[in-house]
């Protein structure tokens, strides 16, 4: 991630309209598959500043690694809870968890399937792993370079890695689907007149309002069906009982 837009994170999750429709979509997939008696421990991969931390808090225990520490405030109030550094063999925590959050993260990394190989490692059997990633190669843009991602995922590809995990998957779904045309649009765009990738910036209020609530309108109503196109994905996944 470029270094304006890793100082200006704050504020886009907390205000923009796509990090406060994704956190309405990911909090209510947490309450569909929460278990019983929750989930004691949790590990949030690639956490940033903890920013999800106290809405996760309601689910269990929180605890993150990061490995970009460019937007890490030392005084923060989550500081002593989040580790910095790789997440690779590296990481040895001293325990397990029983859920375990990697959102959008995997197209970060380039190689995606180990990371998530050591993500199931880190679960206990029937933990569970929640992912999102970018949806389609079709629809990079200079978004993407921004970040510096490896890649976008389809449903195959989602599901091919994190079976090879190995991982049972739960959910393997696309969302945002009414932005496909939009980064369509951008695509097209791009590829005929160019672009310099630039760091978001926050809607005005009414259309930032407009955006989040099409977005929860679009999940209530259709977000179960198994509609093929979406500009993002959320994947469940689940460790086998039987794992060691």
């Amino acid at each position: 991630m470029e270094r304006d837009y890793s100082l200006n994170y704050r504020e886009l999750y907390e205000r923009h309209w796509w990090w406060r429709a994704r956190e309405d979509l990911i909090l209510a997939t947490l309450e569909r598959w929460k278990p019983a008696r929750g989930w004691p421990s949790i590990l949030d991969v690639g956490c940033g500043d903890g920013l999800f931390f106290e809405k996760l808090q309601a689910f269990g225990t929180v605890e993150g690694i990061e490995m970009d520490p460019s937007g890490l405030r030392r005084d923060g109030p989550w500081a002593d809870r989040i580790r910095v550094g790789p997440f690779d063999e590296t990481f040895q925590p001293g325990k397990r968890y029983s859920l375990l959050l990697m959102l959008d993260v995997l197209e970060h990394l380039p190689d995606a399937a180990a990371a998530l190989r050591r993500a199931i490692g880190l679960l206990e059997p029937e933990g569970t792993l929640i992912l999102t990633v970018p949806a389609f190669p079709l629809l990079w843009t200079s978004h993407d370079d921004l970040n510096h991602h490896f890649t976008r995922y389809t449903r195959k590809t989602l599901a091919a890695i994190v079976e090879r995990a190995p991982a049972r998957l739960l959910e393997n779904r696309y969302f945002f689907r009414w932005m496909t045309p939009l980064k369509i649009a951008v695509r097209v765009k791009e590829a005929l007149f160019g672009a310099t990738p630039t760091t978001p910036r926050i809607p005005p209020h009414w259309i930032n309002q407009s955006m989040r609530a099409i977005s929860n309108a679009e999940e209530w109503a259709v977000g179960r069906f198994p509609i093929p196109f979406g500009s993002s994905l959320i994947a469940v996944a689940r460790r086998e009982k039987t794992a060691q």
